[in-house]
């Protein structure tokens, strides 16, 4: 049985991608167009924003520029959404940032920032869109997170806790939210081919195309998944990394990583 109430369609639904500029977001913005639904993009820079909606259907793309790490640019997204939609169905907090990290290597202002933008920035879009689903019992609210927060990675000093709280918060918000028919969604992308990614020195295994991982979040709202994680080729043997006990874990994750 799916955790979630499945969407059994995208004709026509009033879909949110935050964090749309590039990446993740951009491909699922093109990718709800193309399923027919109407999509908002948000992000910082307006001109991606621009693009991706003067390239849909008429009505049915709308650009929101804002920043996600201000609780009242993102209010004022939604209340701009709201009065020209009338309502909102779906929403999916792609926003996000990385950056490498090793203990040697801690920059504070650094560490901040990658906590406001992957934790806070999703906590300020929650304040915003919560109220309207709970009014209405229902509607979807998706969360991309990643592997990273399965367990400690090297190189993910910062980046892999932002994404693990983002893990606990989406089960408690399930947990809340599942009884009042209001689906909660997160998503555990492995490495995606995006310019966050690009930076990396080191081999990435199993590297998707943010077009490949957009198609495969959307399926697992079509099977009500709570988890959507992929691609599962790698994803399959994190999870079965991270049940290890910690005398195997560590040394196991050294040998395979080389760091």
């Amino acid at each position: 049985m799916p955790l979630n109430p499945p969407v059994a369609h995208w004709t026509d639904q009033r879909v949110w991608v935050v964090g749309a500029s590039t990446g993740i977001g951009a491909a699922l913005a093109r990718a709800l167009l193309e399923r027919g639904a109407r999509v908002a993009v948000s992000a910082r820079r307006p001109e991606p924003l621009d693009a991706i909606a003067a390239a849909a259907p008429p009505g049915r793309g709308l650009a929101l520029a804002l920043d996600v790490t201000d609780a009242q640019s993102v209010a004022d997204a939604h209340r701009a959404l709201i009065t020209a939609w009338g309502r909102l169905d779906v929403v999916l907090v792609v926003a996000g940032n990385y950056k490498p990290m090793r203990a040697w290597e801690f920059d504070l202002h650094a560490a901040k920032a990658l906590v406001d933008v992957n934790v806070n920035g999703v906590l300020n879009v929650l304040a915003a869109v919560l109220p309207h689903f709970i009014a209405t019992n229902e509607g979807h609210l998706g969360i991309v997170a990643s592997v990273a927060g399965y367990s400690g990675l090297p190189q993910a000093l910062i980046y892999g806790p932002t994404k693990a709280a983002l893990l606990n918060l989406a089960e408690v918000l399930y947990l809340d939210l599942a009884p009042r028919g209001i689906g909660v969604h997160v998503v555990c992308p492995g490495f995606v081919r995006t310019p966050l990614t690009d930076g990396n020195e080191f081999h990435m295994p199993a590297l998707i195309s943010p077009e490949e991982a957009a198609d495969l979040t959307l399926r697992g709202f079509e099977r009500g998944e709570f988890e959507t994680h992929y691609p599962k080729r790698f994803t399959r043997w994190l999870k079965i990394l991270r049940l290890l006990p910690y005398r195997l874990y560590f040394p196991l994750i050294r040998r395979i990583t080389r760091l």
